[in-house]
């Protein structure tokens, strides 16, 4: 019996005629403080690896874009170097002389993103290629509105409006309409919020365990 940890995956090992069962990676809800939003600021954070995959240069130009109407919008990026697209990202931000609204941390224990995380209301996932981000589910546990490309396994785990924003690839124009709609909406952003953690705790290695228990028993001599 092969184990998929995402929808996504399971997909792609049935349509090879592999006989799978999902079984996703889990998260301790416990070490995520639910914060509900009743509004957004633009108080935007990016969690992940710096790799063009993740293609982190998005961000930057969502932040200047969206600064054209909300001047006060902040980006906060979290995650360590693994291609140079950090530097890119810090000269993109300086090219666009949006220095000041940008924080890089660099690469941080789940604890301290976690404290950034109660300051800022949205998360953005821009990348090009994923699975089932477990920086995605994070998020959702700690009641942010995510907005996420919609590649990959990522649309078995965000339901379009339901409990999060879902945008094509690539697509700068979407991601800041997204934007718009989370932080001109407070009924919106109230019920993404609550829907993203009441998704995100069937992550739980409560649950988790559960399904791994089936599969131990169902496969012991």
């Amino acid at each position: 019996m092969n184990v998929a940890v995402s929808g996504y995956l399971h997909k792609s090992m049935a349509d090879q005629d592999w006989k799978c069962l999902i079984i996703p990676n889990n998260i301790s809800i416990g070490a995520y403080p639910f914060r509900q939003r009743t509004h957004c600021a633009p108080n935007i954070l990016w969690v992940r690896s710096f790799h063009q995959i993740y293609n982190p240069t998005l961000a930057i130009r969502i932040l200047n874009t969206l600064l054209q109407t909300h001047p006060g919008a902040t980006l906060t990026m979290v995650g360590p170097d693994k291609d140079g697209s950090l530097e890119q990202c810090k000269a993109l931000a300086k090219e666009l002389a949006i220095e000041r609204h940008v924080t890089f941390t660099g690469l941080l224990p789940r604890e301290k993103w976690v404290e950034i995380a109660a300051k800022c209301d949205i998360f953005i996932n821009t990348t090009n290629f994923d699975n089932l981000p477990v920086s995605v589910v994070e998020a959702m546990a700690l009641g942010m509105i995510t907005i996420s490309t919609n590649v990959g396994g990522v649309p078995y785990l965000i339901e379009n409006n339901q409990n999060g924003l879902l945008v094509p690839a690539g697509d700068e124009v979407a991601f800041i309409e997204a934007i718009w709609r989370v932080i001109d909406n407070s009924s919106l952003c109230q019920r993404l919020s609550s829907a993203a953690r009441k998704k995100s705790e069937e992550f739980d290695w409560s649950n988790i365990k559960v399904l791994w228990n089936k599969l131990f028993y169902s496969i012991s001599p």
